[in-house]
Parts: C-alpha cells; sequence; structure tokens
C-alpha cells in the first residue's frame, strides 16, 4: 500500500445545501473541493470559528465514529438534533477514497471528553475494564486525556482528533507526539488532527493544512500562526505584553 488508508476527500455537495446556514455557510466550507492526505498525520489549524472542527466532525460522521467522539461501537448524541442533521448533510457530501478502510479508529473531541469518560464508566460497571484500568474521571483531567490515547490509540488504527492537547502540558503534549509516533511505526496508523499546538504541529513530515483563508490551503510549519506567534512571544515578551497593556 502506497500511502496512509485515506487517500482523498472529494466534496460534492447536495442540492439542498443551505449556504446561509451553518455549517455551508462558512467560507471554508463553500470553496471546500478536496482534501489530500499525502501523510500518515494530518494537521488542520486555524482561528476559532475558521471550520477545522467542523471538517473533522463530518469526517468522523462519515466514517461511523460517534459524533461527540468514539468509535464505531462507542457512539452517542446529546447535542441539539439540528447541528447533528447538518453534520450529517456536511457528511453525506465527502466522498472518502480509500487506500484502505479502517477496522479500527476513534474521534476524538476535546470539548465532549468528560460525556465519553461518563460512558467509559458505564461500561466499567457492566465488568469491562475501564482504559488504564481506572475510571477517566478518577484522575485530573490531563491524566485522563493521556491515559486515554495510551489505551486507545493501537498500530493500524484511524484516528481523528481534535484539540487533544487542550488538557496537556507542554511535556504531556511531548508525550502524546511519542504516542502518535510509535503507532505510524505501523504505515497503516493514521491521524488526522485538528490543534492550536505549536509542539504537536512540530511532527516530523506531517501534512499541514490552513482554514484562515476562505479556501484550505497547504502550509509550512513555520508559516503558521501558531509557531509564529508563539515564537515571536517566547523571542520578546515585553514587546506584547507593551502592545497589549498600553
Amino acid at each position: 500500500m502506497d500511502g496512509p488508508r485515506l487517500d482523498v476527500i472529494r466534496v460534492a455537495f447536495p442540492e439542498d445545501a443551505d449556504f446561509s446556514a451553518y455549517p455551508f455557510s462558512l467560507d471554508i466550507i463553500k470553496n471546500l473541493k478536496e482534501i489530500r492526505f499525502p501523510t500518515q498525520v494530518t494537521f488542520i489549524v486555524g482561528e476559532n470559528g475558521s471550520g477545522k472542527s467542523t471538517i473533522l466532525e463530518a469526517m468522523a460522521s462519515k466514517v461511523g465514529f460517534g459524533k461527540e467522539g468514539g468509535s464505531k461501537h462507542i457512539n452517542f448524541n446529546t447535542s441539539d438534533a439540528e447541528h447533528a442533521s447538518q453534520t450529517d448533510k456536511l457528511a453525506s457530501a465527502f466522498g472518502m477514497s480509500w487506500r484502505m478502510k479502517p477496522m479500527d479508529g476513534y474521534f476524538f473531541r476535546a470539548e465532549s471528553f468528560f460525556n465519553v469518560a461518563s460512558y467509559i464508566d458505564t461500561m466499567g460497571a457492566k465488568g469491562q475494564i475501564p482504559y488504564g484500568g481506572k475510571s477517566l474521571h478518577h484522575q485530573s483531567h490531563g491524566e485522563g486525556f493521556l491515559s486515554f490515547f495510551n489505551n486507545r490509540v493501537g498500530d493500524g488504527g484511524f484516528y481523528i482528533f481534535d484539540e487533544p492537547e487542550a488538557a496537556l502540558s507542554p511535556q504531556r503534549q511531548l508525550a502524546l507526539l511519542g504516542i502518535i509516533h510509535d503507532a505510524c511505526k505501523n504505515p497503516l496508523s493514521q491521524f488526522v488532527i485538528a490543534t492550536h499546538s505549536p509542539i504537536l504541529l512540530a511532527y516530523p513530515g506531517a501534512t499541514i493544512y490552513s482554514c484562515d483563508g476562505k479556501r484550505l490551503e497547504r502550509i509550512e510549519y513555520r508559516d503558521t500562526k501558531h509557531y509564529e506567534i508563539t515564537k515571536g512571544f517566547l523571542d520578546n515578551p515585553q514587546q506584547y505584553m507593551r502592545h497589549l497593556f498600553s
């Protein structure tokens, strides 16, 4: 197999798509034609509200993962029905071309991790062992995240992560990079990740797409706003403080 599992997403909008309503009203969605995945790790970056999480949610829905985070076996929805319906409509526009379809995978969403952890606890109550043998609710937020990644990410899976760094310290973000790297020793493993973390974005050889313009564009690591702003701040924090507090 030449390349990762998912090769390309081609977008064909349904005739009843309402481009005045979310998510079709987003510029990045209106102009989305295709997304190519030439490497095992792909990052999607952009400012809040730019549409990166929307793309990931539609991808997860198309694959059959739970919209709030989950797999084909952990699939529930507590959000409003209209949002779920619009997500499904966008997912229907995604034509996913696979080199090999995944047998395993997961959609991780930082914002709904609490709900997923609660669902996992119900599995433990039925005699199944929660990830790491300890309730994710009985660990710190960051410990729970890392325990989940350590115990759920396996060789050869297809993983969609939405802001996995949200509860992780810089040191634990480095640990997550190690988990991703170990998984990618298997050429069938693939990750699509939306992130604000310049640490995660530094993963060697990754493909990075930016949602900050009106179209999805491939971008180099050092050209991302995440790198530029973080480096500029660390090089001269006083300059930023003078500007912010003047």
